[in-house]
């Protein structure tokens, strides 16, 4: 929304944190002697241990005496590794919100199973090892194919890291790693070094209202889960590692080693095998949660600015979008259409709700959407129906017994504590009762990390007004004092908090406010906007029993199973655009794969030329959104012609490709693939693409390769081994035995994208609406290796009533068609294999056209047959063929052609078979 504009006064206020920050600013690398392990059983299926402190210290507290090791490999696959105090219950990311296996209970007594535990002892399923060693305790996991370690906790006096250091505000883990490991993750934050993690930088995780102009810096969200990627004599795998903990945290990573460094909770790790990135994010998302599914109309394009000021303003965004002849599916309010800023109200005069009905009525008649936001914070206001209810129902944040006062856009603000199953009844109702004032087709719940104008204790002052309605609304304008009486307010290390290592309750809630059941914010701080998306989830499927989408600033670890993200508060510059691409990339591998930035840049305005190159990327984000700042000038997609010109060719190819996001939206919700992967997804035995930053795959063989830098009509890209097709253009192709870079003619309004070989890609003929789109008849493009014969080629398509809850088979309102294609013999072959046809059959939907790349042979055909039976003469099929230009070509000066077959009307839901024979070497 709007955070980055309240980042100056917040940056005036750091310089006074920063004096007083960290008396810890350089702490010792190590910190005693680490733990013995004294007992040992199988339990449960699992391991059961006790360690016991090996020498006591008093740095960051005292030393927790006794530990309980709790080990187990929950699936083949999966591996846990928990560790907590063996005598006192510690918080861990609650049970309820995260459903997962419970940990045996706490012993009371601690017996000793085994008087004199064995040196090195190994627990091992099909994928992982577990190994132990007994004094001082460390633990290492292994790949059980070829013995690979991927995590060791083990130090020596070489390390520049300790042993395991577990005290109440202060737990620290490290483990070694191979230089030649690449690792990813570790966010939410702007890297500017790329995807790849850097030696070096920092990485801190912690929710915060920062805008993500700041680079390596804690942000919005908080992912303690990383990919690590090796190659080994040419092969690649990748395993994953969870950290589970909404503690705030510091990351190092050195390169050859990575410490956790965590103010509060527990030990638990979850390890997951692969050995493919894209099966690393099966295993992640099958414990954290699927991907939600999204409505098929959420692939389309929005469009949303903060400074709507009326309804009049919205009704000509829409029709200058239509005289354009731009796509568009969804159009947003920030808060405009508000009442004082206060959620769930109209503003009766800039938005009569009687217009805005009549507006809705319109635009949902052909299939448009309405989204609007809503904050947290409720308006502390005693003629507010919802803060009554609130007050009545006993559902605020409390600090020393009475509602936790800060301020936001409304000024005086309460926050709903979602973790109360009262508050989550109580928030449900008023979304209900404003869906009854608006029928709005989704929710956008942003500033939850949670983000206070003001810091500390507040009260609302006396004589004067509150915000003054004047000026910035983000200056704090309560009568504050500053909290440091608690070790919850003031812990003894200082993780690196906004970069600057601030106070941990700046600028957000006390740190010693507590929730429901005296649960302390210092504990579930970073989970605060994860729960108010279960909640608001809950509250929107049981509106009409419609698919819910919901938007969410604020995310962690399982959030994408109820929410999308989009990136935050960007700017308006070649560097953001660039960076936009790392944090996408990132989500996906987080299990959020419905994620985009603010395209052309949330603020300062953004130039012509940057905003024609930025809807060359955003067409392409998963979730693709034009959002603007109050104080920047226009940036609808329109207001240039050329950026006009640029939407146009772009956000045409998305619409044509709807149906193929449409099905990768099923891919990710069945199996957690990403919808936008980074190229090392489908190469990762090819090292040149593992820190390719620049460019990124659509589903496993849709490749973009954009322009990021200004005044450019050329770039530089990767291709990886075999042949990729033009989509734009598929005569022109690309294609090598071991990959190359390529440079790329990009004119102001060209983005390159380009078909990988062996695919095949469903398309329609696009629209201006995603419904009007989804009418039209199919095509396929079918990509062989360049010439070759004996080759396959396969694809997928889902179709559904996509505003239905699931997003399943079985329900008879669906349809999954798997497309094969061969070549080999000098025939090509082409079929279809249909499960639950009826849906498809219902809707009428044909496919009329193929066009198959990559033939070898002159393409000139012979006995074109349909399901078995040969086209006649009088058949109004038309078969063409022409040859393919292959840019750079190389070694053997690459040779194929283009085959376009119109005129088909094959039921998509009905099984075909087409084959013809033709002059192809075989």
């Amino acid at each position: 929304m709007k955070s980055s504009l309240c980042f100056f006064s917040f940056l005036l206020a750091l310089l006074l944190c920063i004096l007083s920050a960290n008396s810890s600013s350089t702490p010792p690398t190590k910190i005693g002697k680490g733990y013995r392990l004294i007992s040992i059983e199988e339990v449960d299926g699992g391991i059961l241990g006790h360690l016991q402190v090996k020498e006591k210290n008093n740095i960051y507290g005292p030393d927790i005496p006794l530990l309980q090791l709790f080990v187990k490999h929950e699936t083949e696959d999966r591996l846990r590794v928990h560790i907590t105090d063996a005598q006192k219950q510690r918080w861990e990311v609650p049970y309820n919100l995260l459903p997962r296996e419970q940990p045996p209970k706490l012993k009371q007594t601690i017996g000793r199973t085994r008087k004199n535990p064995i040196a090195v002892s190994d627990y091992s399923s099909n994928g992982l090892i577990f190994s132990y060693s007994a004094d001082p305790f460390s633990f290492a996991v292994k790949r059980k194919s070829n013995g690979e370690t991927l995590f060791n906790t083990s130090s020596d006096e070489s390390d520049p890291f300790g042993p395991m250091v577990f005290k109440d505000q202060y737990l620290e883990i490290s483990t070694k790693l191979p230089k030649d490991a690449s690792l990813y993750g570790l966010g939410e934050n702007t890297q500017p070094h790329g995807i790849k993690l850097y030696p070096n930088d920092p990485y801190t995780l912690y929710t915060t209202d920062v805008s993500a102009i700041n680079l390596n810096t804690d942000l919005y969200g908080s992912h303690p889960v990383y990919m690590d990627l090796r190659n080994v004599n040419g092969e690649g795998a990748a395993h994953g590692v969870l950290l589970l903990s909404s503690n705030g945290m510091d990351v190092f990573y050195t390169g050859t080693s990575l410490t956790y460094k965590i103010i509060g909770g527990v030990f638990d790790f979850y390890f997951f095998a692969g050995p493919s990135p894209l099966a690393v994010v099966d295993q992640y998302t099958a414990f954290i949660g699927r991907p939600a599914p999204m409505p098929y109309w959420s692939l389309g394009f929005h469009q949303c600015r903060w400074g709507y000021h009326n309804l009049s303003v919205v009704e000509d965004v829409v029709e200058n979008y239509k005289k354009a002849k731009i796509p568009l599916d969804v159009i947003w309010n920030d808060d405009d259409h508000m009442d004082g800023h206060k959620d769930f109200t109209l503003n009766p005069t800039n938005y009569p709700r009687p217009k805005l009905l009549a507006f809705l009525e319109k635009i949902h008649k052909i299939g448009m959407k309405y989204i609007v936001i809503i904050d947290p914070g409720i308006g502390v206001n005693s003629s507010y129906g919802v803060y009554q209810r609130g007050i009545a129902n006993d559902v605020f944040i409390k600090y020393e017994g009475e509602p936790y006062l800060a301020q936001v856009w409304p000024g005086a603000v309460n926050f709903p504590d979602f973790l109360n199953p009262k508050t989550v009844s109580w928030w449900g109702d008023e979304i209900r009762r404003f869906h009854e004032l608006v029928p709005v087709d989704g929710l956008w719940i942003d500033m939850n990390e949670a983000s206070n104008f003001c810091s500390g204790l507040c009260k609302i002052p006396k004589g004067k007004q509150c915000p003054t309605g004047t000026g910035p609304g983000w200056v704090c304008c309560l009568d504050c004092k500053n909290i440091t009486k608690t070790r919850w307010d003031d812990p003894p290390y200082k993780i690196n908090a906004s970069g600057l290592q601030v106070p941990i309750g700046f600028k957000t809630i006390a740190t010693s406010a507590y929730h429901y059941n005296g649960v302390l914010e210092y504990d579930a701080h970073s989970i605060y906007g994860f729960s108010q998306s279960i909640a608001t989830h809950k509250a929107l499927l049981g509106l009409e029993g419609k698919r819910p989408f919901i938007l969410s600033r604020s995310t962690f670890v399982g959030s994408g199973h109820y929410a999308a993200h989009w990136t935050g508060d960007n700017k308006g510059t070649w560097e953001d655009l660039k960076y936009s691409i790392s944090t996408m990339l990132n989500f996906g591998i987080f299990g959020v794969p419905m994620v985009g930035s603010d395209i052309c840049g949330f603020y300062p305005a953004p130039t012509e030329e940057l905003c024609n190159r930025w809807i060359e990327v955003g067409a392409f984000y998963p979730f693709s959104r034009d959002h603007a700042n109050y104080y920047s000038p226009r940036q609808e997609l329109y207001q240039w012609e050329s950026v006009a010109e640029s939407a146009r060719n772009a956000l045409g190819m998305r619409y044509k490709l709807l149906p193929f996001l449409y099905t990768l939206n099923y891919e990710a919700h069945l199996s957690g693939a990403p919808i936008a992967r980074p190229l090392f997804f489908s190469f990762p035995n090819y090292v040149e693409c593992y820190n390719v930053s620049t460019q990124f795959l659509l589903g496993s063989s849709l490749m973009v390769s954009p322009v990021l830098e200004q005044g450019k009509s050329q770039v530089k890209a990767l291709f990886p081994p075999g042949s990729w097709y033009n989509v734009f253009d598929m005569t022109q192709a690309i294609s090598s035995k071991d990959g190359k870079f390529v440079t790329l003619d990009a004119p102001l309004h060209v983005v390159n994208v380009h078909l990988y070989q062996n695919t095949i890609l469903p398309m329609q003929q696009g629209g201006l609406i995603s419904k009007e789109a989804r009418m039209t008849p199919f095509s396929l493009v079918v990509t062989f290796p360049a010439g070759a014969s004996g080759v396959q080629a396969k694809g997928k398509l889902y179709l559904d009533e996509d505003e239905l809850p699931e997003m399943k088979l079985g329900n008879g309102y669906s349809t999954y068609v798997d497309f094969f294609a061969t070549t080999g013999n000098g025939t090509v072959k082409i079929w279809s294999e249909v499960q639950e046809g009826k849906f498809a059959l219902s809707k009428g939907w044909i496919i009329d056209s193929v066009t198959v790349l990559g033939l070898g042979g002159s393409g000139k055909a012979s006995t074109l047959e349909i399901n078995g039976s040969p086209t006649n003469a009088n058949s109004k099929i038309e078969f063409n063929a022409s040859e393919q230009k292959h840019l750079n070509s190389v070694e053997d000066e690459q040779k194929s052609v283009m085959v376009g077959i119109k005129g088909l009307s094959f039921p998509v839901g009905k099984n075909f078979v087409m084959s013809w024979k033709m002059g192809i070497s075989g």
